[in-house]
């Protein structure tokens, strides 16, 4: 496919493999990712070749979260608001932007947001299955893209979680309570503890875990078992599974989080971080949000 830049695409057999293609930033979310992404998997679903669809990350992890580390630490210092005839840009410049005394308007960050969702929905509404491969790491929002696939397969020691639930966000697509069910998710979402691979398999977020030398041969084998299905029976099976979820009122879920997303970036902790982020650099203030709670903090990690 032409005009990607977040991401590659290619067509292997049955499979369609999607690649996110940023390893230098960690394969950090920008606001082209989701568009990217939804081109790509629309040409998988109009692809008569194409039964399943892989995706997964190109260097030393899946995807670090939103790439925020430039606009954090600028504060996006004369950057605009608006783009032409007026379309608002990323409600994370009008975030970073935001003048804690002035007015905000949430509703043009929920528009921006959902429109995100859209794009990492697109995995779910597919018509064909999405087979995530996470190695390394898959935090804040980069969980959205792991938990929007039908599928799940990790390396055992890989890091999984939404650590931004501490401060400064709250998951878009709300799939949480979904894929580990209510108290799982409250366990996670109360404290922004992450999980291992090992530990997701056994919580019922992941369907297979592995050593890193054996991620990939795990991966191709559940793939290659799904694209020997017949393409109809795997739309109607997915369908239909599907409508449990959409039953558990999914939709109204996503809106509260993408709304709430943005009301965590305006609280007192909200504006706290962001001036750390300013001062210190994104990296040391994500590693003071952790420090309470023992984590490490690697710098690798965006969220």
């Amino acid at each position: 496919m032409d005009g990607l830049s977040t991401m590659t695409y290619a067509v292997d057999g049955r499979i369609a493999r999607i690649t996110l293609d940023r390893p230098q930033r960690g394969n950090g979310l920008t606001l082209q990712t989701p568009r990217d992404l939804a081109a790509c998997v629309e040409e998988a679903n109009l692809d008569p070749r194409v039964h399943v669809i892989a995706l997964a990350g190109n260097g030393k992890g899946f995807c670090g979260g939103y790439d925020l580390e430039a606009s954090a630490e600028k504060g996006m210092a004369g950057q605009p608001t608006v783009g032409p005839q007026g379309s608002p840009l990323d409600p994370v410049i009008q975030r970073e932007n935001h003048d804690p005394s002035a007015s905000w308007d949430p509703m043009v960050d929920y528009q921006m947001m959902s429109r995100n969702v859209r794009g990492f929905m697109s995995l779910f509404h597919s018509d064909k299955p999405v087979v995530c491969k996470v190695h390394g790491f898959c935090v804040a929002g980069g969980t959205d893209l792991a938990l929007c696939s039908d599928l799940l397969v990790i390396e055992d020691t890989a890091k999984i979680g939404y650590p931004p639930a501490r401060v400064w966000g709250v998951p878009t697509t709300a799939l949480w309570v979904h894929r580990i069910g209510l108290e799982k998710a409250k366990r996670l979402m109360f404290t922004g503890d992450c999980l291992s691979g090992t530990e997701a398999v056994a919580w019922g977020l992941a369907i297979e875990a592995a050593p890193r030398a054996e991620l990939d041969a795990r991966f191709e084998n559940l793939l290659g078992r799904i694209s020997r299905m017949p393409i109809n029976q795997l739309v109607m099976m997915k369908l239909m599974l599907n409508q449990s979820v959409y039953a558990q009122g999914l939709a109204q879920s996503q809106l509260l989080g993408t709304v709430f997303d943005g009301i965590a970036r305006h609280t007192p902790e909200g504006f706290g971080f962001a001036r750390r982020a300013a001062e210190a650099g994104f990296r040391q203030a994500v590693k003071d949000r952790d420090e309470p709670f023992g984590d490490a903090g690697p710098s690798t990690f965006k969220g």
